[in-house]
């Protein structure tokens, strides 16, 4: 009999495992997939480590969640400075003065490019916004939205912008400065040797089965231990009693290229909507790398349907009632844990799952003392 069993080895499953293996518990970690790490799983290709569901890069300002982490790694000083690529154009994001003295040949200092953001805004002004569209023109004027929100927001969601709620996007990053770095946090980097090293840290002591799919062995599982943490989605944990909640997804081609640099960058976005991708992933340059081959991924925003892979949960008022049903479900379940993105229906970044797994193991052990 196991104390738990741990549904899903990705970066929720693969903290509690560590921390309550640690505390003297006895899990079990089932995989459906036939490697741990989950989505942020690095897998080595031409001495690169690919970035296999997708680019992950860490950052955070709570210095104690950064030391957690470089407890089972070595990271190093990347920061994540995206390019964008409008047609025959490149500018930086977030939208920064690198960004506005590029768009407006007449534009560089802060107060012209504030004041020529406030002109387009005050053009299109909407007294109430009814759609993204709106919203972001609201946000930003017209230019910015054209060339750097719009064919790349609709690629994203798989329909017009002007079908798309407003709350969507709620605000847009703009600084007056010219700063490429994309995030504030204090603390950013990869780890040296990519991710997969640091869950199979993680896993040590814990017993792992991989290609085991919980919801295929439900009947053969469900009694070996005293209590389930559920890391997949939950309402496929209760056979969609209330019906499917929504998801984008994503496809990726990764290619192999015999050239030493491909792009000179690790993430570049492709906002313009007659390009089928929504960015490439370069994923040598996350470590610096000087491999003579490279290896990218082409990123496609794809319309989720069962049986594949759920990314992004879609958090609108009909999804988010409908995960309100199955979290009563949940709440009144005390043998089942439900974390991470697709039980909790939530995006995470990497170091709010680690919050949230060690404040659940925190719990779990303060309950049963």
């Amino acid at each position: 009999m196991y104390d738990y069993l741990i549904v899903g080895s990705g970066l929720f499953g693969a903290v509690c495992a560590h921390e309550l293996t640690k505390a003297g518990k006895k899990c079990l970690v089932v995989e459906k997939r036939p490697h741990v790490g989950g989505n942020i799983y690095t897998e080595e290709i031409e001495g690169i480590n690919v970035h296999k569901y997708g680019a992950h890069i860490f950052h955070t300002s709570q210095k104690d969640i950064w030391e957690y982490i470089n407890g089972f790694a070595e990271f190093n000083n990347y920061v994540n400075s995206p390019v964008a690529r409008y047609k025959d154009e490149c500018y930086n994001l977030p939208f920064n003065m690198n960004t506005f003295t590029k768009l407006w040949r007449d534009v560089f200092t802060p107060a012209e490019a504030e004041a020529r953001i406030e002109e387009e805004r005050r053009e299109r002004y909407t007294q109430n916004p009814q759609n993204l569209e709106e919203q972001a023109i609201n946000l930003v004027g017209e230019t910015i939205y054209n060339k750097l929100i719009k064919g790349y927001t609709e690629k994203q969601w798989g329909r017009p912008c002007t079908e798309l709620p407003p709350f969507i996007i709620k605000r847009l990053p703009v600084r007056f400065t010219f700063n490429n770095n994309y995030f504030n946090d204090r603390y950013q980097g990869i780890p040296v040797g990519g991710y997969t090293q640091i869950i199979t840290k993680m896993l040590e002591g814990a017993e792992v089965r991989l290609n085991c799919d919980f919801l295929e062995a439900r009947g053969e599982l469900a009694g070996c231990a005293k209590k389930i943490i559920f890391t997949g989605a939950i309402d496929q944990y209760y056979n969609y009693r209330f019906g499917a909640l929504q998801y984008r997804s994503v496809r990726f081609e990764t290619e192999v290229l015999d050239m030493q640099n491909y792009q000179g960058n690790a993430v570049v976005n492709y906002t313009a909507a007659d390009v089928p991708y929504t960015r490439i992933i370069e994923h040598k340059h996350f470590e610096f790398g000087t491999q003579p081959k490279t290896v990218i991924s082409r990123e496609y925003s794809a319309e989720w349907k069962m049986g594949d892979e759920p990314y992004y949960p879609v958090n609108d008022q009909k999804n988010d009632a409908l995960y309100q049903k199955y979290a009563q479900l949940a709440a009144a379940d005390k043998n089942v844990i439900f974390g991470g993105r697709l039980g909790q229906y939530k995006y995470y970044d990497m170091h709010v799952v680690i919050q949230n797994a060690l404040q659940t193991v925190a719990a779990e052990l303060k309950n049963n003392k």
